[in-house]
Order: structure tokens, then C-alpha cells, then sequence
């Protein structure tokens, strides 16, 4: 039987801590995984959903983007799928009489994981301005609210659409459809916030901003480096690829500031020696200095080349530009600085150069612990120099990935949500809806904030996700927000952004994955891309949590029907009664989509093209793979501070909360610690178990604190320290961003430590 959502919030500044775990997954995660979501459905919705996650005829999971092989498990799901599927099939429910009894000032004192427990929102709810609470409102009056606010705005420009990495295909594509018809091109996303650095890296040097490899690429490949990223707890069924490659002879380097115990041992939990034994995964660990790894790779460029014959001088001539600046360049890399930087020594490195020098094909991953400090996009095109050297782009088992976070967020930028349009695209756009798109750029979400901030904008819609809880300088973004004349948010729970709000605020509920979806035209479907470009079919299976829910296309054709009303020939009712209908113009306007209503009918999908990994051609400014040789940077760290990464404990999906414990890290029943080397608290005075403020420094020399944080002692990198977000967002200036990218700088933050 499932249980009641927690009356009061648990007491969270008391954490117990004990060792950390040299394995992931294995019997505890199956564990875990069923005592969660019994907590959440009980035993036979169960059994009903978690059947149907990332099946061909079932639903995608709301977890992660990694991609599912042709042939599927039938437990086709890991631990935090699991808690992710369990969060939202949950028969807990949020109605009116609960916004009654909890007043938005009572909500604003709740954590995230006590407004994440109360379950699904069943209507749809309304803050009026002076109001202390929400309350009821029909979709009617909703929409009417919608199109008062939005066309008495100055300029289109004054309005914000952001996009969360959840929503499917269709509704992403009405979204920018509808923003665009609107008049601006302000479309933030979730990926501004992630992967943005990858993009701004890719689409330079190899000409398109996404992953070259497949599943299949990384099974074949001989070494696979996992650099600034934790599969364990972010991408837990990485590790059974990573077990697959292990088994055809694939060495692994994982290079990250913190030991982790997916990459250390993986006990998969679909067969029996897996979950006793498990395979040792980690050839070589690089426990390296946050932001440190740029140096790395410029000094492994330098002794490829300088190994002789180690190069594909054949790749070089024929298929990439800029080779003689950066080899110039790379012959500059200092060992004494690359040691400083790394806080490596020479033997790891020789280490890892020899692995590289044996390996045919090489894939990098990386993920966030790359793509947030301020020389993020320098250290990828590193990244993409070492591939480019030794060929290893184009060829099977080799190639970039950049591993994805959120379910769809790489397909929501194929559909369009991007601040930056690319002209073809807005050509294409507006010769199928007959419209004018604009053509100058919009914000980014720091650009967004900042734009609250100081008055130009003043609608902000959400189209789900948590933006209060995700974005930087917590206390400047909840501010800004609350200049708005008006914010929206499409969501099927509560989170932290319900309870900071504009003048006026809508909560608008929605259908989820895992709810079926039926419109006039009959049951539904909709589509998703994956972190190695699939798109495929989700259908979800159970009855919606309520009656009073939409689904977010039908959400969105009729906010464009109340606010563009009888100017708009676009045909909005169409696109809700049948999605196929808005298939069938993605088609015509996005390359690789044609024919698509056919393609996705197929079981597993279709993989999209990708000019790079298909026929080794780099569309490219100049038609080839470039190299580059910006500076080596790396942060430096002031005496008596340490350098701070934000990072998510194994309880937590980006910034939903599902528990109070980090199994592997061994901290359980709190989220408010900081992870501190032994050898650097002995220097700076922090004994384990005592408790601290931390307080970043930037040079606009405000103070940011994030108070009351448990000491923990933990085998991290000399210098560095780590905490969990969304309570340390507070410490990200809003400024501190990656050159290019825009993207918040939220692993490399200096922070200095007071007495709690």
C-alpha cells in the first residue's frame, strides 16, 4: 500500500556519516528501488509501470537521456529511473484543499523534498496579486489571465518562455512555434544551464553540438574516458554499457575530483555473478583538481605529438583546419604547470598517455563536471584536439559523447528551443506557418534573471522543471522573480518555484509520462530524442491523476488560441485533437524528421544523421574539423580557501529530492554537508562532524552564505570541496559564467569557511 506524503519536514541538519561505497548498484539498489516506489504506488501500480519504462510500446523514462539498446531488458530501468517513474505515478495528490490549508508563505519556508513528497497537482491554480494563497481557477479563466498579461506587454520581448529538458517533442516544437508567432525569440532552456558548453565547443569544432557515438560505438570502443562525470548516481545504466565494453576488452580512465563508486565497481543488478561480484571498472583514476582538466588534455595533445607516428596525419590532411596553430600551441604545454593545474603527478599522466596511445578507438564522455566553470568551452575543444589527433571521429567506436542529463533536452533543442536560431531554421519556420519569425536573439537564463532583475521582462512561463531551484545566486533570482507581473508553470508537482511568484502566478497541471493521453482524434503518442540522437515513441499507460489535467501541447494550443486569438492562421486546434498532425510539419521544416509519422511508427525509432560520425563531413565554417588552441586555464585557489563543486547526492534528480541519504558517498538523513579532504580541513581547522558557513567569494565582493553545514570529512582532491545543490546555488554569482556558453559556472566556486 502506498503511504502519506510527510506532514512536517524531517529534520535535515543532523546527518549520519560513514564510510563511502566501493560499488554501485546490486542488491541495495533493487532494494531501494522497490521499497520507494511501493512507498509511492504500492505493489501492483508497481508492477504495471515499472514494466513499461523504456520499452518499444511503453513509456520514456522522465529520468535521464541514455539510450536503450534494440534489445530490451524487462526490468528496462535503474535505481533513480525508478524514484523518477515512482515520483510521478505516485496516487499521492495536491488539490485545492491543500493550497487552502498551506499558504504561499507556509510553502515558502518548505524544503524541496517536503513540496516534491505532496504528490500530483490535480487542477489548475491561481495566485491573484495581493493574495496569500492559491487558489481554484478554470483553464478558461487560466488562459484569459495568460493573454491579459502577455499582449499588455510593451514588447513580445518582455516575455520569457523556458523550456524544461522533460518536454516531449510536440509540445517543444508548438512552444518555440507559439514564442516565435508571439514575436521573440526569448526560449531559455534547461541546456543553457548544462550542456550549452558542450553545444557552443561542438558546433565549432566538428560543426553540430551533439554526441558523434551509439551504444554500439561505446561496446566496440578500446578505451573510453569518463572525465567530470558520475554514472553512478546520474546515469546509472551507463554502467551496464561501460560492463559491456569491459567484457569486449575496453580499458577505462575516469578523471573527476571525487573516487565514485559506480566507476569503481559495478554489481548490475540483471544477473546473478553481477550482483555478487560485479566488474571492477576503473582502469585508471585521475583524481584530478576541479578544472584542472583542460591542462590534462593540452599536455596529452603534446606528447601525442611528440610521440611520433601516433597521429592519423591522413584525418589531419584530409578532413580538419587549424593544425600547425594548435600543435604550436600544444608544444607549449609546462609538465610543472600541468601538475600544478591537475594536482596529478607524472606517473598518472604517463599512465594515461600510454593507454591512449594503444587505443584505435577512443570515445570521450564527460557531462557537467566539464561543461560549468568559466573555461568550460576551451576544455572540450581540448577534448575534441586529442579525438581529432588520433582520428577518432567518423570511425566506429570512437567519438565524442557528452552524456546528456535530463529525458528529452537534447530534442527540445532539435525542435527549436534556442535563444540563438540558426536563419535556416526560421527560414523553414516561417515558410511552412506562413509567419515572420524574429530574427534578433533573445535570453539565455542568466541573460533572463538579469533581464527580471532590471525590468525588462516581466511574464515568465515555465514549461515544467524548477528554474527558482536549478538557476545560480539564489536570493538575486528569487528576486528578480518576484518583479514579474506574472509566472507560469506547466508542472505535475510542486517544487520551489510555486513558492516564489510574480505579482500574479499560475500553476498549470499536466499530463506526465507515464499518464495515457487521450484527445479528440483518440489515444496519443508523443516523441523523444536521446543523448546519441534516437528519436522514439512514448506512450504513457496509467489513468491521469486527474480529470482536470492537459496535456502540454493541448496547454500550449490553447494559450496560443487566447493570446494570438483569430490573427493566427497557424492550425492550433488541429495540433491538439492529433499530434500526428504537428509530426507531420516537423517534418517539413526540420532536416532528418522527413517522413517522420512512418519512422517513429517503427519499433525502437530512428537514429537522426550526423554529417560528422555518418561521412566524416564537418559543416563547419571552414567544411572541416577544427582545431583549436585557446589558452590553458585553470582556477586558482587563495590561501586559506578551497574550490567548491556543486554537485547531486544519489538521492536526487537534478533538483527533484527523492530522499535525505547518498548511499555511496555514505551520508544519510541530511543534504546540508560539505565534503572536505582530511589533510585540508587539518589546515584550515574543520574537524569532521563540526558545523560550518560557507561563503563564496567574487569580485563583486557581495557575500554569499549557505549556512549550517555538517563537515564531512571525504577522500576528495587536495583544494577542492563539495556540496549538494539546490542549497549551494546560493553561493553562484550570477556572472560567474563559461566564456561562450553563458553556462553558470556552479563547479568552481571559491569559498572561504565560518563558524556556523
Amino acid at each position: 500500500m502506498a503511504t502519506k506524503p510527510p506532514a512536517g519536514d524531517p529534520v535535515q541538519d543532523a546527518p549520519q556519516v560513514a564510510p563511502p561505497k566501493h560499488a554501485a548498484a546490486g542488491l541495495p539498489a533493487i532494494g531501494h528501488t522497490l521499497r520507494i516506489a511501493q512507498q509511492q504506488m504500492g505493489v501492483a501500480r508497481t508492477a504495471r509501470t515499472l514494466l513499461k519504462v523504456n520499452q518499444k510500446d511503453g513509456f520514456d523514462c522522465p529520468g535521464c537521456a541514455w539510450p536503450e539498446g534494440d534489445k530490451r531488458h524487462t526490468a528496462e530501468f535503474c535505481e533513480n529511473g525508478a524514484k523518477a517513474v515512482a515520483e510521478e505515478a505516485t496516487l499521492r495528490r495536491v488539490t485545492p484543499e491543500f493550497f487552502a490549508a498551506h499558504p504561499l508563505a507556509d510553502l515558502a519556508t518548505r524544503s524541496g523534498y517536503w513540496l516534491g513528497q505532496q504528490g500530483r497537482i490535480t487542477e489548475p491554480m491561481y495566485l491573484p496579486e495581493g493574495g496569500d494563497r492559491y487558489e481554484a481557477i478554470s483553464w478558461e479563466r487560466a488562459f484569459a489571465v495568460l493573454a491579459e498579461e502577455l499582449t499588455a506587454l510593451a514588447s513580445p520581448d518582455e516575455a520569457l518562455f523556458y523550456t524544461s529538458g522533460r518536454t516531449s517533442n510536440e509540445a517543444a516544437f508548438l512552444f518555440q512555434l507559439f514564442a516565435r508567432e508571439f514575436g521573440t525569440n526569448n526560449l531559455p532552456d534547461c541546456s543553457n544551464m548544462c550542456h550549452e558548453s558542450s553545444g557552443s565547443a561542438l558546433n565549432e569544432t566538428i560543426g553540430i553540438g551533439k554526441g558523434s557515438v551509439s551504444l554500439e560505438d561505446l561496446h566496440q570502443a578500446d578505451l573510453i574516458i569518463v572525465a567530470g562525470q558520475n554514472p553512478g548516481t546520474n546515469h546509472p545504466r551507463m554502467l551496464s554499457a561501460l560492463e559491456q565494453a569491459k567484457s569486449a576488452g575496453a580499458k577505462i580512465i575516469s578523471v573527476n575530483p571525487l573516487p565514485e563508486a559506480g566507476m569503481e565497481r559495478f554489481k548490475n543488478p540483471q544477473t546473478p555473478l553481477g550482483m555478487l561480484k560485479g566488474t571492477a571498472l576503473n582502469d585508471l583514476f585521475l583524481q584530478i583538481r576541479i578544472g584542472g582538466d583542460q591542462a590534462l588534455f593540452r599536455l596529452l595533445n603534446k606528447l601525442v605529438i611528440e610521440a611520433g607516428g601516433a597521429t592519423d596525419e591522413a584525418f589531419i590532411r584530409e578532413h580538419t583546419h587549424g593544425y600547425e596553430e594548435f600543435a604550436a600551441a600544444a608544444k607549449e604545454a609546462d609538465w610543472a604547470e600541468t601538475l600544478t593545474a591537475t594536482g596529478l603527478t607524472r606517473p598518472e599522466i604517463e599512465q594515461a598517455l600510454a593507454m591512449v596511445l594503444a587505443s584505435e578507438r577512443t570515445i570521450v564522455c564527460w557531462a557537467m563536471g566539464l561543461t560549468q566553470h568559466k573555461h568550460a568551452v576551451a576544455t572540450i575543444r581540448e577534448v575534441v584536439n586529442l579525438l581529432l589527433l588520433r582520428g577518432n571521429i567518423g570511425r566506429p567506436g570512437a567519438g565524442v559523447c557528452p552524456v546528456r542529463g535530463h529525458s528529452n533536452v537534447q530534442g527540445d533543442r532539435t525542435m527549436g528551443i534556442f535563444e540563438r536560431p540558426a536563419p535556416a531554421f526560421l527560414d523553414a519556420l516561417d515558410k511552412e506557418f506562413g509567419i515572420t519569425s524574429p530574427r534578433g536573439h533573445g535570453f539565455d537564463v542568466v541573460r533572463s534573471i538579469e533581464a527580471l532583475r532590471d525590468g525588462k521582462a516581466k511574464v515568465l512561463f515555465a514549461m515544467g522543471g524548477n528554474f527558482v531551484g536549478a538557476t545560480p545566486d539564489t536570493e538575486v533570482t528569487e528576486a528578480a522573480i518576484r518583479r514579474a507581473s506574472l509566472t507560469v508553470h506547466v508542472s505535475t508537482k510542486l517544487n520551489r518555484s510555486h513558492a516564489v511568484t510574480g505579482r500574479r502566478a499560475l500553476i498549470l497541471p499536466t499530463l506526465g509520462r507515464t499518464d495515457k493521453d487521450v484527445q479528440a482524434s483518440g489515444k496519443q503518442f508523443v516523441t523523444v530524442e536521446d543523448s546519441m540522437g534516437m528519436v522514439h515513441s512514448s506512450r504513457g499507460n496509467l489513468a491521469p491523476a486527474s480529470p482536470r489535467l492537459l496535456s502540454e501541447p493541448a496547454i500550449v494550443a490553447r494559450m496560443a488560441r487566447a493570446v494570438l486569438g483569430a490573427a493566427s492562421a497557424t492550425p492550433w486546434e488541429e495540433f491538439e485533437r492529433d499530434y500526428a498532425s504537428i509530426r507531420d510539419r516537423i517534418a517539413r521544416v526540420i532536416p532528418g524528421f522527413e517522413d517522420f509519422n512512418a519512422k517513429v511508427a517503427r519499433p525502437g525509432g530512428f537514429r537522426l544523421p550526423h554529417a560528422p560520425r555518418d561521412e566524416r563531413r564537418f559543416p563547419t565554417t571552414t567544411g572541416k574539423a577544427n582545431f583549436t588552441a585557446a589558452p590553458v586555464e585553470y582556477p586558482k585557489i587563495p590561501e586559506g580557501r578551497l574550490l567548491l563543486q556543486t554537485l547531486r547526492s544519489h538521492d536526487q534528480y537534478n533538483t527533484t529530492i527523492y530522499g535525505l541519504d547518498d548511499r555511496y558517498r555514505g551520508i544519510t538523513g541530511g543534504r546540508r554537508v560539505v565534503m572536505v579532504n582530511p589533510e585540508d580541513a587539518a589546515e584550515l581547522g574543520l574537524a569532521d562532524g563540526s558545523y560550518t558557513d560557507l561563503v563564496s567569494e567574487w569580485k563583486d565582493g557581495v557575500e554569499r552564505r549557505a549556512p549550517g553545514f555538517r563537515v564531512v570529512h571525504y577522500p576528495t582532491a587536495r583544494g577542492c570541496a563539495a556540496a549538494y545543490y539546490p542549497e549551494t546555488n546560493v553561493l553562484v554569482p550570477l556572472d560567474s559564467t563559461a566564456d561562450t556558453s553563458n553556462t553558470p559556472a556552479s563547479k568552481s566556486v571559491v569559498v572561504r569557511f565560518e563558524p556556523a
